[in-house]
């Protein structure tokens, strides 16, 4: 039964022309939501030919959602973001790399364009929310919006939307919070809005090649010599240190010998040290610290906080111990209560109370 609050409350529903933005329009409009779609431009490669499109947004993206609204029957608006995702995504994912840092795009765009300025842009138009085709929950508990994990563990999606305001949260819907994704999939068919078949990208959007192609395209980089890590022994060169990553095996390209991992940098000599062993003890670490921070709740832990951390997207929850630093207090300390592999700076780090997502920051 369609409730008059919710006959009432507009809804602009983010659509990328996929299975799960479409299903979520559609679900939103049989709930009795007065409901509009957005299909967002994001910047491209120019460079790279006309043959390569932003994943996102390509036309033949834009022409699916097309015939989604018509078919659910909502009108459908363009907004082009182009501008602006270029200088807080592109551009920072650039910057964090050239700084030796691994950034997660995801993240960044999600808080500040995908989401973060939609959100802006759908109040000004007068709607009461922005819904979106992401796996995760959101709950209302007296007072407070809360943020959960998805039903499907595979593909909650929750390690990328850690960074949202008190009121934000209270503004988002996530309608497939509570499906699987072949549930998704068989409503779309049920739905006959034709994309139940469409393949999924899990590749960062706006890549038109590989993800080393695109530093060395863009990126001003030096050639250094690889050295082992225990002994200092030279054995070969890389290409330049923002194309490695912590824990890194493939493209290192010493043949004969390897394989060898990635295990530390340094930029002051423009030296890459690797370790022959997975496992290696240089690549685990009991501790990392945390910067630019957001609490969920508004409010940071008055005490120091028990809690799990995911390190790593598709990485298990941990058990850890949250404090603030006490000579800086925009900084946290992470004890874990087991070394773990690879931590990795730039990467987010995201915290969690069994299924409740507190919060997060980046890996400093």
């Amino acid at each position: 039964m369609i409730s008059q609050k919710q006959k009432n409350k507009k809804v602009l529903v983010a659509m990328s022309g996929g299975v799960d933005s479409s299903v979520a329009a559609q679900l939103l409009k049989n709930q009795g939501y007065d409901v509009a779609g957005v299909f967002l431009h994001f910047w491209k490669d120019e460079t790279a030919g006309s043959a390569h499109e932003n994943r996102c947004c390509s036309l033949e993206s834009l022409l699916d959602a097309k015939k989604v609204a018509a078919k659910i029957g909502i009108p459908l608006y363009t907004f082009d973001f182009s501008a602006p995702f270029k200088k807080a995504v592109v551009d920072n994912f650039l910057s964090e790399y050239s700084s030796g840092r691994t950034p997660n795009p995801c993240v960044v765009c999600n808080k500040k364009i995908k989401i973060g300025r939609l959100l802006k842009y759908a109040k000004k138009l007068g709607f009461d929310y922005l819904a979106t085709g992401h796996y995760l929950n959101i709950k209302k508990e007296g007072s407070q919006t809360k943020l959960f994990k998805a039903r499907d563990g595979k593909k909650d999606q929750t390690y990328f939307l850690y960074t949202f305001t008190p009121d934000e949260l209270k503004h988002l819907l996530f309608p497939l919070g509570n499906y699987l994704k072949p549930q998704v999939k068989k409503l779309a068919a049920k739905f006959k809005l034709g994309v139940e078949s469409k393949a999924e990208s899990q590749d960062i959007c706006f890549l038109s090649g590989s993800h080393n192609n695109f530093l060395k395209k863009y990126l001003k980089l030096e050639e250094g010599p690889i050295k082992i890590s225990e002994t200092g022994k030279e054995i070969g060169r890389h290409q330049g240190l923002p194309l490695y990553t912590i824990g890194q095996r493939r493209g290192i390209e010493i043949g004969g010998t390897g394989p060898y991992y990635v295990a530390k940098f340094d930029y002051k000599k423009n030296i890459l040290y690797v370790v022959k062993n997975w496992n290696e003890q240089i690549l685990y670490q009991d501790s990392l610290c945390a910067k630019n921070v957001n609490w969920l709740s508004g409010k940071a832990p008055k005490r120091n906080l028990n809690c799990e951390a995911v390190i790593r997207y598709g990485h298990k929850a941990v058990k850890c111990l949250v404090t603030v630093d006490k000579k800086n207090k925009n900084i946290y300390l992470v004890k874990f209560k087991k070394p773990q592999r690879a931590i990795t700076p730039g990467q987010s780090v995201v915290f969690y109370n069994k299924k409740e997502v507190l919060g997060g920051g980046i890996i400093a």
